[in-house]
């Protein structure tokens, strides 16, 4: 087996033809480079042909993935090993959906019986009436819940959340003032998800909404609140009384803490049923994540492109569009994913890294974005991969015609990038081989929802082990936090000329 830098650098010297070119030499490369999974009954295809991967390349790749010992870190994975060196821990957000250590399936399972039977509870009236759930949180505790509450929980000729959930994450008082606006206090609960429960937003947030409920006459304001933690007794010994904290494991991280207790606001919305439904879509990506070889693994063959783009056409970041308006918050949820996993400058043993690392994630929602940014992307100078994701079954009962338009200006937007044209007008010049991946799911429901996040959470590993970095760290979030608090505690002594003259600026010292 050839070394890392050798196969790195026979990558970088392999010919690179036009992805037109890609599509005439190859008859078969739609078969060979889309592929299908079944989630429940619905199909998730997952279309990379319009990207530079051919035989050759997904080759060599498959070489770096064995020098870089892919087998033996998705085993560590899959089994519940060490994944996090920095940290010396395990990341069971796989054992939430059934595969990991056998102790922490059972762990994670207990835990979701738990949680069932109190959102079971609540549903029948265990504490009063409820109406709306004012979900409190921030990162991963907010990110994951808004998405899938986005998605899946709006009211519909044929659906009716069973209970308004609105999740707030920003310190801006403003977002707490807007979902009090619209809820009920007297019909209110109130979640906290914090895995520490010392999380300064969070609580912050948390205690203006019980002082909310005080002020509104409820008389047993903390007797409104569930808590969502991996620290139990922080949580009692804020105020929560023990039968209505959900417990996870410590070993479960924050962007990935979705499948644990964070999803209590997405089973109150949707019924146990709905959260259990993610749960499976997002096992069966698992499962075939697990027993794929590298050449026929989705995520890992979405990783191959993902390098190929950062390391050898230099590309500095990655879009993605969803052509579903119930998806909007897709792009958001994959920046924190991606961007606090993979953006490091440092491997997994600390040496410091000499080729890029995760791409800037950005983007939009169709059609939106195609008159605001897509400009750029088909006649700029930066070359940026992009990833289109859309459904085929609309989440509407309005004219057809919305979702034929819709769909062909995804697909429309894939062709042009790759297509291009000529003109003789410079300014009417599209230069084409400009590289796409398409996402069509049949439709969107719990379960393809939840196979949509596993798999970009397995494409994220994947990237973070063919570069040998640890994706489960986050050490960059908390130097500014750290200031912050000096800040506001008035120990942190003096700061550069700039920022102490904005604080006084804004009054925040004088």
């Amino acid at each position: 087996m050839p070394n890392v830098d050798s196969i790195w650098n026979a990558i970088a010297k392999l010919p690179q033809p036009t992805l037109r070119e890609l599509f005439d030499q190859d008859a078969d490369r739609v078969t060979r480079f889309a592929d299908t999974l079944d989630i429940g009954g619905n199909a998730i295809l997952f279309d990379w042909s319009k990207t530079h991967l051919d035989q050759d390349l997904v080759g060599l790749f498959s070489q770096l993935a064995e020098a870089m010992d892919f087998a033996s870190a998705r085993e560590a994975l899959l089994t519940g090993g060490i994944v996090n060196p920095s940290e010396g821990r395990a990341a069971e957000h796989l054992a939430q959906r059934g595969t990991g250590a056998p102790a922490s399936v059972e762990e994670a399972a207990a835990l979701h019986l738990r949680m069932r039977l109190l959102t079971e509870a609540v549903h029948e009236g265990a504490m009063g009436p409820v109406k709306h759930l004012i979900h409190i949180g921030i990162g991963g505790s907010a990110l994951g819940p808004a998405l899938a509450i986005d998605a899946l929980a709006r009211s519909t000729a044929e659906f009716r959340p069973l209970v308004d959930v609105h999740v707030v994450s920003n310190i801006d008082g403003n977002a707490l003032e807007a979902a009090f606006e619209v809820c009920d206090p007297a019909a209110t609960i109130i979640a906290i998800a914090s895995k520490t429960f010392t999380t300064i937003e969070t609580m912050t947030n948390a205690g203006s909404a019980v002082e909310w409920l005080q002020e509104a006459g409820v008389e047993d304001a903390f007797g409104r609140v569930v808590a969502l933690t991996a620290s139990p007794d922080k949580a009692v010994e804020w105020g929560v009384d023990e039968t209505r904290v959900l417990p996870f494991a410590e070993s479960v991280g924050g962007r990935y803490s979705l499948w644990s207790s964070i999803g209590f606001p997405v089973a109150m919305a949707l019924g146990y049923e709905g959260f259990a439904a993610m749960l499976d879509g997002a096992a069966a990506v698992d499962r075939h994540f697990a027993q794929s070889e590298p050449a026929d693994n989705l995520p890992l063959r979405a990783a191959f492109a993902d390098l190929l783009y950062t390391q050898v056409h230099e590309c500095q970041s990655r879009a993605v569009f969803a052509y579903d308006e119930r998806l909007a918050l897709f792009p958001d949820y994959l920046q924190q994913l991606e961007m606090e996993s993979n953006g490091k400058r440092v491997a997994a043993d600390g040496a410091a890294l000499d080729r890029p690392t995760a791409p800037v994630t950005w983007g939009g929602t169709g059609t939106d974005a195609q008159h605001a940014v897509f400009q750029l992307l088909h006649q700029g100078t930066v070359e940026v991969p992009v990833d289109f994701i859309a459904v085929k079954q609309p989440g509407h009962d309005l004219d057809p015609a919305h979702q034929r338009i819709l769909l062909t200006n995804c697909f429309a937007q894939g062709a042009a990038l790759m297509a291009g044209k000529q003109s003789a007008d410079p300014a009417r010049r599209y230069p084409g081989n400009r590289p796409s991946a398409t996402i069509l799911c049949d439709a969107l429901t719990p379960g393809t929802l939840g196979a949509l996040i596993a798999f970009h959470e397995h494409r994220t590993f994947c990237n973070a082990v063919l570069l040998g970095i640890n994706p489960f760290d986050q050490f960059g979030v908390e130097l500014g936090k750290q200031i912050a608090k000096e800040m506001e505690s008035g120990t942190g002594g003096s700061f550069d000329p700039s920022t102490q003259a904005l604080l006084e600026k804004s009054g925040l010292t004088t």
